[in-house]
């Protein structure tokens, strides 16, 4: 039996210190909202995004809640999607100056959230709509990403029924 005075620590504790110090100076991060998990520490969780794509275009869904579509900005560059801005932190705000804190868990500051989409988009066509704190993107596929019908002609039989009788001459 081996026994420590050294406490024991968790895994989840090591990555969410790591996360927290590796994040915690850089100007841009990817969305982390942090709540509490009964225990007093934080758990980091990405701005939670569905993607999906139909033969003609790719939609993404993004949940930001409490922002406004004015606090965000959407940028498109080739096949990759960029969502950014900036979350208020609500201990700023006028209504809490001289209130009592007993929590404060919920995160702001600047974020960005970038999707490499495996296909090129037609930029000029995008289109976004916010809705109680959903933003919904919607990006048609490049006419060169889009599926293609090719009709199959009878040129090749004739191809091949013409030099077939040139070999019996």
């Amino acid at each position: 039996m081996i026994t420590s005075d050294a406490p024991v620590v968790g895994l989840n504790q090591v990555l969410d210190r790591f996360l927290n110090e590796s994040l915690s100076g850089t100007p841009f991060r990817t969305l982390w909202s942090q709540s509490g998990s009964g225990s007093g520490s934080r758990v980091a969780q990405p701005l939670p995004i569905d993607v999906y794509a139909t033969n003609d275009e790719a939609v993404i869904v993004a949940a930001v809640p409490g922002l406004h579509p004015e606090d965000l900005d959407l940028t498109i560059h080739q096949d990759t999607v960029t969502l950014s801005g900036t979350i208020r932190n609500v201990a700023e705000s006028e209504e809490t100056k001289k209130a009592t804190w007993y929590v404060h868990e919920l995160w702001s500051g600047q974020f960005r959230r970038s999707i490499t989409l495996p296909f090129p988009v037609d930029a000029d066509q995008a289109q976004a709509s916010f809705e109680q704190g959903i933003l919904r993107v919607t990006l048609p596929k490049a006419e060169t990403a889009k599926p293609r019908k090719i009709a199959i002609g009878g040129s090749q039989t004739q191809a091949i029924e013409s030099s077939s009788g040139q070999g019996t001459n």
